[in-house]
């Protein structure tokens, strides 16, 4: 915890303000032809939400998508991670981005981070960023990618032991 007085506010962070991806041996994953691929001797539940990820990620944005059900023709950005958090069994039933600020523990996790605040969220699974929009192209919809991101007005949270 930070704990900041006085004139020293303006030195204080609350943390990071744009998320860059950053390769390290055993605990990212490469994306390689748009697919994210998991390093063998990460946990089964992050080789899962990355499995789970890479289903979704030719899929067209859609808003509202994934919210009716989770197999669904398009996805948007809360649908999208729910749709990996349920796949990895950690979401009973698809969640607004709204709702995702709260989601389990605050903070980064070691292998996921859901980053949400109100209108969208985009998620970080062994490194990588699953996300519907700011992807560097024109096509929007889930992908996988290295593209640095601004977390302004974002929270990070992080399923429990992850």
């Amino acid at each position: 915890m930070t704990v900041c007085f006085g004139l020293l506010l303006t030195q204080c962070s609350s943390g990071p303000q744009r998320w860059t991806y950053e390769y390290k041996p055993g605990k990212t994953c490469m994306l390689i032809d748009d697919q994210a691929v998991a390093q063998a001797n990460i946990p089964s539940k992050v080789q899962r939400a990355v499995a789970a990820g890479n289903k979704l990620r030719k899929k067209p944005y859609c808003y509202g998508g994934g919210h009716a059900k989770f197999e669904d023709k398009g996805y948007d950005c809360s649908g999208t991670v729910s749709y990996v958090l349920h796949d990895v069994g950690l979401l009973r039933e698809p969640t607004t981005s709204d709702a995702l600020r709260h989601f389990g523990r605050s903070g980064e996790g070691d292998w996921i981070t859901i980053y949400a605040k109100d209108g969208h969220a985009f998620m970080v699974v062994a490194g990588l960023r699953l996300d519907t929009s700011g992807s560097g192209g024109s096509e929007r919809g889930p992908r996988w990618t290295k593209a640095s991101r601004s977390l302004k007005g974002f929270r990070a949270r992080h399923p429990d032991g992850l």
